[in-house]
């Protein structure tokens, strides 16, 4: 097969700066190569070409199942986090079947009851942090997100089965905290149990302390059936395919793991990053703070998702720093043309969220944070990528939006927060995804004084 601009460093070296700096790898490459190259790299067969041209995009991911497939089987990296029979891991019908059982769940009327839910745990969360003493914004966020994660869909509270799950799930997603112990994921061979003590023999116990707790927790509810749950959990067993059959516990197990894993760890570093350019950025920080004022006392959770420039502000954040680099895999079907090249079936092609976030021509000074760029145009779902497009577009997407925004307007409209130094944070792998490489290190200075109350007080 005759390789499309081809990235002339040997494969090798192409592996190791794939895992160690995706980064710099895709930056240099696009440098050369502004549109389509052909990379070398580890995951998802090795052999892929990377396409960040917004037309070419729309073509890949508006012809699934047609010109291009979605195979599961390529998604391979994640199966030791998520099983054989997570929507990742399926392909064709039984793909677009699983997505339209869950679906709902993440939608329509069961946001709204999602809304009362983030505002209290973010409460709690951050009201429980001290002041004036440093915090990691990504570990706050974290907290944050897995115990929204935990209620809406296990509808676990509190109590011992609940810090168990935290505690497996927290442990397993930081084994991948680091591009070297992200190595795990991508080079097999590394797969060893080597006892309770070595970290891959850590993370298969962690794994099965988890999936204990999961069909412990299926196994009681099929049990005791409750028709007035309202949980993910619940949804999901209730739910019947065309056939009428249920999930089996193993499917179940499975996609719960997906929405546990994809779900707190990626939304937890959005929030991360809105905290650092909140901060960043005052002039940002205050036009989010005014336009939140004008909706009284206790607005509703609806109407703050509605409000413009704090979306402007939300999709920035995703834009600069998109939490996952890629689309999933696409696998040409048949002999086509993409940007003046042909691509015989068979090939592997993925598009680069990161590298169309960066591209001059849609966004001028792309490594700036202007969210006003948002209000001044709109852009398609192929030149704004952050939860990918098409037939693996994420579920979840408009949960991790709805969650994003009531957490940092909860925050910046009720604390005073600040950065402890002026060092910059950068994304670095965490996994298959992208996170601030120092956390976000920051202190909460005070409550924050809203204008009325300030007016208030200096009139009595």
């Amino acid at each position: 097969m005759q390789l499309i601009n081809p990235i002339k460093t040997p494969s090798f070296l192409q592996k190791i700066q794939w895992v160690a700096d995706p980064v710099g790898y895709m930056e240099s490459a696009a440098k050369e190569y502004p549109d389509i190259f052909t990379a070398r790299i580890i995951g998802f067969g090795g052999t892929l070409i990377f396409v960040n041209h917004p037309q070419a995009l729309q073509e890949i991911l508006t012809n699934d199942r047609k010109k291009f497939a979605a195979p599961g089987d390529v998604n391979e990296i994640l199966q030791p986090l998520v099983g054989n029979y997570s929507i990742f891991m399926l392909e064709g019908d039984r793909h677009r079947k699983r997505r339209q059982l869950v679906m709902p769940s993440f939608h329509g009327e069961r946001m709204r009851n999602y809304g009362d839910l983030i505002r209290n745990i973010t409460e709690k969360t951050i009201s429980n942090l001290p002041q004036n003493q440093p915090f990691l914004a990504r570990t706050a966020m974290q907290e944050i997100s897995l115990q929204v994660i935990l209620e809406a869909v296990f509808g676990l509270h509190e109590g011992e089965r609940c810090e168990q799950l935290k505690r497996g799930l927290t442990a397993i997603s930081d084994l991948f905290r680091s591009p070297l112990s992200s190595s795990f994921l991508f080079f097999p061979w590394l797969q060893k149990d080597l006892g309770a003590w070595s970290p891959w023999g850590k993370f298969v116990r962690d794994r099965a302390a988890i999936d204990k707790i999961i069909y412990t927790e299926i196994a009681e509810r099929r049990s005791s059936p409750n028709p007035n749950r309202v949980d993910i959990l619940s949804l999901l067993m209730s739910a019947r395919d065309e056939q009428g059959n249920p999930m089996t516990d193993q499917e179940l197990r499975d996609e719960l793991m997906t929405m546990l894993l994809a779900g707190y760890e990626t939304t937890a570093t959005a929030m991360a990053w809105a905290l650092y350019w909140t901060q960043q950025k005052p002039e940002v920080r205050n036009k989010i703070l005014q336009e939140l004022d004008t909706l009284g006392n206790s607005p509703d959770p609806m109407s703050i998702f509605r409000l413009p420039y704090l979306t402007a502000v939300c999709n920035e954040i995703l834009r600069i720093h998109p939490v996952t680099m890629l689309t999933f895999p696409r696998v040409v079907r048949e002999p086509v043309e993409l940007l003046g090249h042909k691509l015989e079936p068979g090939t592997y092609i993925v598009g680069s969220m990161y590298l169309i976030h960066q591209r001059e021509d849609l966004y001028p000074q792309p490594k700036q944070f202007k969210p006003e760029r948002f209000l001044e145009r709109q852009f398609s779902p192929y030149e704004f990528i952050p939860f990918g497009a098409g037939a693996r577009r994420c579920i979840g997407d408009a949960l991790a939006q709805f969650e994003m925004k009531l957490v940092l307007a909860t925050i910046l409209s009720r604390y005073q927060l600040a950065l402890t130094d002026n060092q910059p944070e950068i994304p670095r792998r965490r996994g298959v995804t992208l996170a601030p490489s120092r956390g976000v290190k920051m202190v909460i200075t005070g409550q924050r004084v809203r204008p009325e109350s300030q007016l208030t007080m200096a009139t009595t």
